[in-house]
């Protein structure tokens, strides 16, 4: 059983592991690879209108995070958007869905009319399977966008949907 909960300030030991390794594969986010630690819990841990949150197993294992706020401020600020983060070492169990399905009804209730997600690497199928599934499409895709370390010039997708 997964359940998904605020971040709290210890959870933080548990989440720079595996957001470390993710970024410095430089596969699916727009970090820098050598991001530090500090950098990172300064973009990751968000004070509110964000909100930063962790999927734990029935143990209390830290499985993955998300962080969600508005996407743009002022006449921007009723459209949000959102970055998940699952350790690899989880995949294939549901903790993305859990985490997406998490965000989507979170933003819903707090008033939000939809979701945008700026940059879907295109070569990240599961996600962009994942978001679609969820019911975002693609509404556009910046050609040779992200420089992928295997792939070479790739595109990112501008993902969306209604809440």
């Amino acid at each position: 059983m997964l359940i998904v909960r605020d971040i709290v300030g210890d959870d933080w030991a548990a989440v720079w592991p595996f957001l470390q390794r993710i970024v410095a594969a430089g596969e699916t986010y727009c970090y820098d690879r050598g991001i530090t630690e500090d950098q990172a819990r300064r973009s990751w841990l968000l004070e509110p209108p964000g909100r930063t949150v962790v999927a734990v197993d029935a143990a209390g294992a830290i499985l993955g995070t998300a962080k969600v706020h508005p996407n743009q401020g002022g006449p921007g600020a009723h459209v949000a958007t959102a970055s998940f983060m699952v350790d690899p070492t989880q995949a294939g169990r549901g903790v993305g869905r859990a985490l997406g399905e998490h965000i989507v009804g979170w933003a819903r209730a707090q008033g939000y009319r939809a979701m945008q997600f700026n940059a879907v690497v295109q070569t990240n199928t599961r996600a962009v399977a994942l978001w679609q599934s969820l019911g975002f499409e693609i509404l556009a895709t910046v050609p040779e966008a992200f420089d992928h370390p295997v792939h070479g010039y790739v595109g990112l997708h501008v993902m969306h949907r209604h809440l």
